[in-house]
C-alpha cells in the first residue's frame, strides 16, 4: 500500500529533524508530508533541508496557523490528489513513538482505521500523574458512551486511515480541531461502518518545545461530544451518509 505520513508542525525546530530521520529509517517505503503552519522558528526550512538529504519528504507550507484539524485536512487532500492509499497521523514531538508505526501499518492492511491507543491492554502513559490519567480516560469513556463509539481512546492522535474511509466520511467537512477533530473523525468512521482497531502504544510527554493543546481545545471537544450525542436520536435512522453530513 502506498502510504503518506502527515506530520503537522508549528515551531518544532528542535524535533523535526530527528523525527524525520527516524521515520525514514523506520518506514523507508513511506513518504512524509510536513504540513507547517508558518512556523516563525524555521521549522519548514529545516524540514526541507532534511528532505534533500534523506529523500521522500515534502513540505507543505500553510500561510497561517490554522490548527491540527486544518493541517490534517490539508495533508489528506494533498495525498489523495497524488494517489496515496493510506495516511498516517503522528505528532512531531515524539509523544508518539515512530518505532511503533510498523505495527499500526500492519494492522491497516485489514482495517479502515487503526488507532494507537493508550487505553487498551498493553498501552502505557508512563509520565502522567494518576489525576491526569483519570481525567483523560474519563473524557474518552464519556465520548465512547455518549456516541456509541466502542473505542477506548477516541482522542488519540496516532492513527492510520485508508483513503476509502477518508472519502466516505467526507473529511474535508470536519470542522473540529485538536481532540474534537480526533473524536469527530472516529464518530464519522463508526457511523459509516468502518472497521476500527486499537493497537496499544506507549505515550510520552514531549521533551522539547511547547504543547499546542489548550483548555479551549478540551472544552470544545466536550461540547461537541454533548452536541452530537443530543443529535444522535434524530439521525439514527437517516443512514450513514446523511448522519455524516449532519455533523
Amino acid at each position: 500500500m502506498r502510504t503518506l505520513v502527515v506530520l503537522p508542525t508549528y515551531n518544532e525546530i528542535e524535533n523535526v529533524e530527528p523525527m524525520l530521520r527516524t521515520l525514514r529509517k523506520v518506514t523507508p517505503l513511506c513518504d512524509v508530508l510536513v504540513v507547517d503552519d508558518a512556523s516563525p522558528d524555521g521549522t519548514a526550512a529545516l524540514a526541507e533541508e532534511v528532505g534533500q538529504d534523506v529523500g521522500q519528504i515534502t513540505v507543505l507550507r500553510r500561510p497561517v496557523k490554522d490548527g491540527l484539524g486544518g493541517a490534517y485536512r490539508s495533508g489528506f487532500a494533498w495525498g489523495i490528489e497524488r494517489g496515496y492509499d493510506h495516511f498516517v497521523e503522528i505528532d512531531c514531538d515524539f509523544s508518539h513513538d515512530p518505532l511503533a508505526l510498523p505495527s499500526l501499518l500492519s494492522a491497516a492492511e485489514d482495517h479502515d482505521v487503526v488507532i494507537g491507543s493508550r487505553y487498551v491492554p498493553g498501552g502505557h502513559i508512563p509520565q502522567w500523574t494518576l489525576s491526569r490519567r483519570m481525567l483523560s480516560r474519563g473524557g474518552n469513556q464519556y465520548a465512547s458512551i455518549m456516541l456509541g463509539l466502542g473505542v477506548a481512546d477516541s482522542t488519540a492522535g496516532y492513527r492510520v486511515y485508508s483513503k476509502d474511509v477518508l472519502e466516505e466520511i467526507d473529511f474535508r467537512s470536519v470542522k473540529a480541531d485538536g481532540y474534537g477533530f480526533q473524536i469527530e473523525m472516529t464518530y464519522r468512521a463508526k457511523r459509516a461502518g468502518a472497521s476500527i482497531i486499537e493497537i496499544p502504544i506507549s505515550f510520552t510527554d514531549r521533551e522539547h518545545g511547547e504543547s499546542k493543546m489548550s483548555q479551549a481545545i478540551v472544552i470544545e471537544a466536550l461540547w461537541l461530544v454533548t452536541k452530537w450525542a443530543i443529535e444522535r436520536p434524530f439521525t439514527a435512522r437517516t443512514g450513514a451518509s446523511k448522519a455524516v453530513r449532519a455533523l
